[in-house]
């Protein structure tokens, strides 16, 4: 049983825990953190959801998931990414970039982590993830138009992520 911490407005945690799946009242969050690793190529790490996996089946994301109760937003974007990839990150190479409220009664964390991960090194979840792979900008921007990625609606910074990098 997963037990998620409820914020409120301004990411506080309000001191009322509930269970992963239960439906939040208004002006009541959760805390969900998007990881974006970037390597010297300017390629990101991304992978595939399973067919089974929801919501989005099939969906190309960066590794991405909620913060449990008692995590701190740093810590769950470590934790989701060792179990996601089997990546343990270097925080001294990370930086929260955006803090976000979204449709999901969440706020979004979004953190990106210059770090070199060899791609056969990777260990997928396998109750999350199929595939991952190192993508370019150009290469994102066409999974999404293609409908390959998680909704723009989850992701509506995606642009201005690349524009840190002139891609």
């Amino acid at each position: 049983m997963e037990l998620w911490d409820v914020l409120n407005k301004h990411g506080n945690k309000t001191g009322k825990i509930v269970e992963r799946g239960t439906e939040l009242e208004q002006g009541e969050y959760r805390l969900i953190i998007d990881v974006w690793i970037i390597n010297k190529n300017k390629e990101f790490l991304i992978s595939k959801r399973l067919p089974t996996k929801q919501p989005e089946p099939n969906k190309w994301n960066p590794v991405c998931g909620s913060a449990i109760a008692g995590e701190d937003s740093i810590s769950a974007a470590l934790r989701e990414t060792k179990e996601e990839l089997g990546i343990t990150l270097d925080t001294k190479n990370g930086r929260l970039i955006k803090r976000f409220t979204c449709w999901l009664n969440a706020i979004i964390d979004v953190w990106l982590f210059t770090q070199e991960v060899d791609i056969n090194s990777i260990i997928l979840q396998e109750e999350e993830t199929d595939e991952a792979m190192w993508a370019s900008g150009s290469l994102i921007k066409q999974i999404v138009e293609k409908g390959d990625f998680i909704s723009y609606g989850r992701i509506p910074y995606i642009d201005e992520l690349f524009e840190i990098f002139g891609i």
